[in-house]
């Protein structure tokens, strides 16, 4: 991305995201602030483009962006019923959870890049759309910070349990600065957690597999923005270990469909190799 400007791969999961609240019923993941945090300019191209979001590919990324959201936030009420105090949610986008949050006692977080999150506010100013209390932008650009030192320069507290997710960031990422990340809230106290997702190496992929793979990854790469970290699944549990993570769940495509999608009758998937979803405790 342009240093000066915000992540046009942000403003693409936002439209997909509100694009799931308008196009399928029943919703995967419900989330009544989706269409008015992107601005009237965006809802009126998702409005006149909804042909275009029919097609097979933009509903398999449809799929796969709800899916991804209701399985962390899923994982986030399982942590905050067990103790958790804090949210930190990377790489934040336009995600409105912090506005629709329903735990009073819990602090969120939104980190992402300074030219990324001055888009954001814009929006939500624009929307009528007002930052909680219980809300800290923390803004980062990693080539300059890590993770660490941001949360420092903030309110978050290292004593505290906490989750993270971690939505459509590793793929853009070089292994050193995803394991530092990785190693950051895996030294955490026991009971955090966070959710991720991530490329699979293409070795790993089938033929199918490989051509989804294949497109999403030019996509992105045309917008400036193109994928950098590939992971070998059979590899992950190693590599979480080191981290310092006690347990994890790996979900494939199937595994997420048979989840979120069985039983729909509009045909709603995830497609195959598109990315894996996982949650990992401390």
């Amino acid at each position: 991305m342009r240093a000066e400007e915000p992540s046009v791969t942000a403003q693409r999961v936002a439209m997909h995201r509100a694009a799931h609240q308008i196009l399928d019923q029943p919703r995967v993941f419900d989330d009544p602030l989706a269409v008015a945090v992107i601005g009237k300019e965006a809802e009126r191209t998702l409005s006149s483009g909804l042909e275009r979001l029919e097609a097979a590919g933009s509903r398999h990324i449809r799929a796969f962006m709800a899916a991804r959201n209701r399985f962390a936030e899923d994982r986030l009420a399982e942590a905050m019923e067990a103790g958790a105090e804090q949210y930190v949610v990377l790489g934040a986008g336009l995600d409105t959870y912090a506005y629709r949050n329903r735990w009073g006692r819990a602090k969120v977080f939104e980190v992402d890049h300074p030219a990324t999150q001055a888009w954001k506010r814009r929006r939500l100013e624009a929307a009528g759309i007002e930052a909680p209390e219980s809300l800290q932008f923390v803004p980062v650009d990693f080539e300059q910070q890590s993770l660490r030192e941001a949360l420092e320069g903030a309110e978050f507290r290292r004593e505290a349990i906490s989750f993270f997710s971690w939505l459509g960031v590793t793929q853009y990422l070089t292994a050193e600065a995803a394991m530092a990340t990785l190693g950051f809230i895996g030294s955490m106290p026991q009971g955090s957690g966070v959710v991720f997702d991530y490329a699979v190496e293409r070795e790993r992929l089938g033929e199918d597999e490989r051509l989804a793979m294949d497109a999403l990854a030019s996509r992105v790469a045309r917008a400036g923005e193109p994928f950098r970290l590939f992971i070998d699944p059979r590899a992950l549990a190693a590599m979480l270990r080191a981290a310092g993570f006690r347990s994890m769940e790996d979900l494939g495509p199937e595994a997420i469909d048979g989840m979120y999608f069985d039983g729909r009758s509009d045909g709603l998937r995830v497609s195959a190799g598109l990315a894996h979803l996982v949650h990992a405790r401390v």
